[in-house]
């Protein structure tokens, strides 16, 4: 048997790391060529890691809760083959400088096997780098996990204060029975200093401690006496839980509206869709319509999109539309859109339909969700007629549109005005007021609707 080093692949340009969630695979179970062996989380999603060779799991190399950097060896798999020491690395990948696995040093072994020699690290030697490895852990050159991160903010802890917790995982990460311990001590110490000085204060402390530590570590939820279920939030909530708070907190958010006129769209929609659904055997939505005319006026108001680097504006160059989608368990999630002004109608339909239904099947890739420029959010898919959605961080603004409603309209005419029966909806753009004024962010917004207006009712799909 050989084998094959199963390294943690590249997820995007931006995605340095990922935390392991899930085994799908134990040793010794059987796997087949690109059947998925892990799950892992990023930031931003979650997805799985598939091997692209057939064999049997050998070793696990990362537990749950830890985080890998990308080209860190997850996992030894045996394949079939010589008598070899395999170790392939795949071609999206990259290897890490400041891995565990490139600060072991080791005295190799030869062996002979049949007509062949073969060197193998001295495992001896091992243990005691490991050690001298865990002496760096607290200068501050360790990873947190992103639930890790999270309850250390929650808590207040501060970056220094969270590099003196000892970590009982391996190589001496923090868990989350670490910083929960940690922080439990710490509001114990802080009840008993108060004792002396205010027993009422000190009453109020020990019952928080007790609620805080009715929420067992690994369950979901749980009933308080008091009949109230407490719910605890899981990771991807607490990320755009923490992601809004900081967006609020970084931009100074506006909000513009407009009434649309969407008759003629409308109509053109519903003629068009049956011939694409024929043609193309799938379903064309407003979206890539919504899309089209967003990526349209971003080409003529380019200062729209953009983000701020303290006290420099950085002009994009790509026009990159997130799409923010509702996934089945109520989260919330943005795949993204690359080059929307350069994809046809028809481009962007089958980009929407994809990303979507990739979303709802949680079958997303991390580089799925990098490098939006500006979002996109349809809150009248849930009947809603306007909003005011939070601006999606780094980028400067964020548009919604509301549900299509019919509604009596003055119509002008060369004969006068008319009432008449009309398709509207709502249109309205949060924006970051650091960056873009009144002007901007107003004309921008009805130039959107301009384009949705004045729809070509002929237009071939």
């Amino acid at each position: 048997m050989a084998l094959y080093k199963l390294l943690l692949p590249k997820m995007g340009e931006s995605v340095s790391e990922a935390t392991v969630t899930k085994w799908l695979k134990q040793p010794g179970d059987t796997i087949s060529e690109d059947e998925a062996v892990l799950e892992i989380a990023t930031d931003k999603v979650d997805s799985d890691v598939p091997s692209p060779v057939k064999g049997i799991l050998k070793e696990q190399l990362f537990s749950i809760d830890q985080v890998a950097q990308v080209g860190d060896i997850i996992a030894i798999i045996d394949i079939e083959g010589e008598h070899s020491v395999e170790e392939t690395i795949p071609s999206n990948a990259e290897q890490t400088s400041e891995t565990i696995v490139n600060q072991i040093q080791v005295t190799p072994t030869t062996i002979q096997i049949e007509d062949k020699k073969i060197e193998i690290p001295g495992l001896n030697q091992i243990q005691p780098t490991l050690e001298n490895h865990q002496s760096s852990i607290h200068s501050g050159i360790r990873f947190y996990s992103p639930l890790v991160k999270n309850i250390a903010s929650h808590e207040g802890l501060s970056q220094q204060e969270l590099d003196q917790v000892a970590g009982s995982g391996s190589d001496g990460r923090v868990t989350k029975e670490d910083i929960l311990k940690y922080v439990a001590s710490k509001k114990q110490q802080t009840a008993s200093a108060q004792t002396n000085t205010s027993p009422t204060t000190t009453t109020a402390h020990v019952e928080k401690k007790e609620e805080y530590a009715a929420v067992p570590v690994e369950t979901a939820h749980t009933i308080n006496s008091g009949g109230d279920e407490i719910i605890e939030m899981d990771r991807m909530r607490k990320l755009i839980a923490d992601h809004m708070v900081k967006s609020v907190q970084t931009s100074p958010h506006v909000c513009s509206f407009v009434e649309a006129d969407v008759t003629n769209l409308v109509n053109w929609r519903n003629k068009a869709k049956e011939i694409y659904k024929k043609r193309d055997g799938e379903n064309i939505t407003f979206t890539p319509i919504f899309i089209e005319a967003i990526a349209k006026a971003l080409k003529d108001f380019p200062m729209v999109n953009v983000s701020v680097d303290g006290n420099h504006i950085i002009k994009k160059k790509n026009i990159n539309i997130g799409m923010a989608a509702a996934l089945p368990n109520g989260n919330l999630i943005v795949p993204v859109i690359k080059n929307a002004d350069q994809l046809s109608l028809v481009g962007l339909s089958k980009s929407v339909n994809d990303l979507a239904n990739r979303s709802r099947a949680n079958k997303l890739k991390p580089d799925d969700t990098q490098g939006g420029t500006f979002t996109f959010t349809n809150i009248g898919a849930f009947g809603n007629i306007m909003g005011t959605p939070i601006i999606n961080q780094p980028q400067a603004a964020i548009l919604a549109v509301g549900t299509i409603k019919k509604k009596p309209a003055v119509i002008e005419t060369e004969h006068g005005d008319l009432i008449g029966i009309r398709q509207m909806m709502y249109l309205s753009l949060s924006y970051d007021h650091r960056v873009i004024d009144g002007a901007l962010g107003g004309t921008f917004l009805k130039r959107v609707a301009d384009y949705l207006e004045n729809w070509d009712i002929n237009r071939e799909i």
